[in-house]
């Protein structure tokens, strides 16, 4: 029998142990109530991580995490938010896209992006009024870019106001690892919706060295008819946003904090990442 899909396997834990942030030290000019060993010891860093691999996944609240299990759950949350600022999540999502690029080969020469809005009735930062349900709640948007597989190569958030080709610049600026240079430009394809057409956007896709391939949901289904051996592969990225809603915790944007909503997306891009990876042990479940 599997395990849960928030357990953390020994082979998954093995990647994750080298790249935990060390315990920060005291700070020198500050005054501690009590001396240095005195209280409670730190929890397990793989207490900790399965604790927000949990939250990811179920989608529970923090401060409901099962306290019998996890324990404190102010202690958890602190631990997660200092792993954000020394860019844990953001350092695991490397490590699994080089692993996936080692194993069985990045697939640069097809990429696809596209944003998804979700609902953010919390959030405080990149939040704004979502045109989806009529412009009367808040609303956040993730911008993903992803290979031909629809591994996440690149990912931003913003407030659900903001179009997705006023951030295409900024997604293929933030490939998380870097490509060597193609031997042929026919080598690197970007494929996207109706939504980034326009002269600025040409310029942008066309800098970045990119062949677009820039189609309406209409202009596919006709070029299908005619081509029905050709496969449309731009919705490689719809398929992975829906990737990214198994995680429950994203799926509606209860964070405050928009560094905390991207460091949950990072984990879910480094959990994507390492599922694509071809083992004979699965070490991500669920």
């Amino acid at each position: 029998m599997g395990a849960h899909s928030w357990e953390v396997t020994d082979e998954f834990w093995s990647r994750v142990e080298p790249l935990i942030p060390p315990a920060q030290p005291r700070s020198a000019n500050k005054t501690y109530q009590r001396k240095p060993g005195g209280g409670r010891k730190p929890k397990p860093a793989r207490l900790v991580f399965e604790d927000i691999v949990y939250v990811l996944r179920t989608g529970c609240q923090w401060k409901a995490l099962p306290a019998e299990r996890f324990g404190s759950a102010s202690a958890i949350h602190k631990r997660f938010l200092e792993w954000e600022e020394a860019g844990f999540f953001e350092a695991l999502w490397r490590a699994g896209l080089a692993e996936y690029d080692e194993m069985e080969g990045i697939a640069w020469r097809w990429q696809s992006i596209d944003g998804a809005t979700i609902k953010a009735p919390l959030a405080q930062e990149q939040a704004g009024p979502n045109p989806t349900d009529r412009g009367k709640k808040n609303g956040s948007k993730r911008h993903l870019l992803v290979d031909g597989r629809g591994v996440p190569l690149s990912l931003t958030v913003t407030g659900a106001n903001r179009h997705d080709v006023t951030q295409l610049g900024a997604v293929l600026e933030a490939i998380q690892v870097k490509r060597p240079n193609p031997p042929v430009r026919r080598s690197k394809h970007l494929c996207a919706d109706a939504g980034y057409r326009g002269a600025t956007a040409m310029t942008t896709i066309l800098s970045h060295g990119y062949i677009p391939h820039v189609q309406g949901r209409r202009d596919e289904a006709q070029q299908l008819k005619r081509h029905p051996d050709k496969r449309a592969r731009r919705w490689v990225v719809e398929v992975a946003h829906s990737w990214f809603n198994r995680f429950r915790k994203i799926l509606v944007r209860y964070e405050k904090l928009e560094r905390s909503f991207r460091a949950l997306n990072q984990l879910a891009a480094a959990i994507i990442a390492f599922r694509k990876v071809p083992l004979t042990v699965n070490i991500i479940y669920g």
